[in-house]
């Protein structure tokens, strides 16, 4: 029953976004990012948003501790899940809508585009988030569901409409 859910869910989302599940064009000139390289500037990524997860939990329990006077110095359960989740999508779609990359996506020539070509909006990245929460929670199948694709695409690419293609090497020329 919750598959089915799961599948009228994802239906819903892709005829929102109007994705239609077609293969890349021949004369793609990117490649997709082997699903290594991908896990490795995860890897680079999570650093960087636990960091700032931490520094925005500690300065609203800061906050929390002035405003009370030192009574209350914990956060609710709820306020700092929702700080964590925001502080994550704000990093991820910052960066995606600046320059198609992250840190750790530079690093390893990954770029974020829709699937034109083109950067991702700000409201491509936000979905592309939420459905990545998404890819996560069924036990990372969403993530994993790259290896199959025939695009090498997540659950979430075609959720948000939008791919992670691999740059070309900047050192290599094409000539050789």
């Amino acid at each position: 029953m919750s598959m089915k859910l799961l599948s009228i869910y994802i239906s819903l989302i892709l005829s929102f976004n109007n994705v239609k599940l077609q293969p890349m064009q021949d004369n793609n000139r990117f490649s997709s990012p082997s699903l290594l390289r991908r896990l490795t500037a995860m890897v680079y990524d999570t650093l960087l948003v636990i960091a700032l997860i931490a520094a925005v939990n500690g300065l609203a329990l800061g906050v929390l501790v002035k405003a009370t006077g030192g009574e209350q110095q914990i956060l609710s359960a709820q306020l700092a899940q929702f700080l964590t989740s925001l502080s994550v999508v704000f990093f991820f779609s910052i960066f995606w809508v600046k320059s198609g990359q992250t840190l750790g996506m530079q690093t390893w020539r990954i770029k974020l585009v829709d699937f034109k070509g083109h950067p991702p909006t700000i409201g491509k990245s936000i979905l592309r988030c939420l459905g990545a929460f998404l890819s996560a929670a069924c036990l990372g199948f969403g993530y994993l569901w790259c290896l199959v694709d025939r695009n090498g695409r997540y659950w979430h690419d075609y959720i948000s409409g939008t791919e992670l293609v691999l740059l070309p090497n900047p050192g290599k020329s094409e000539e050789t």
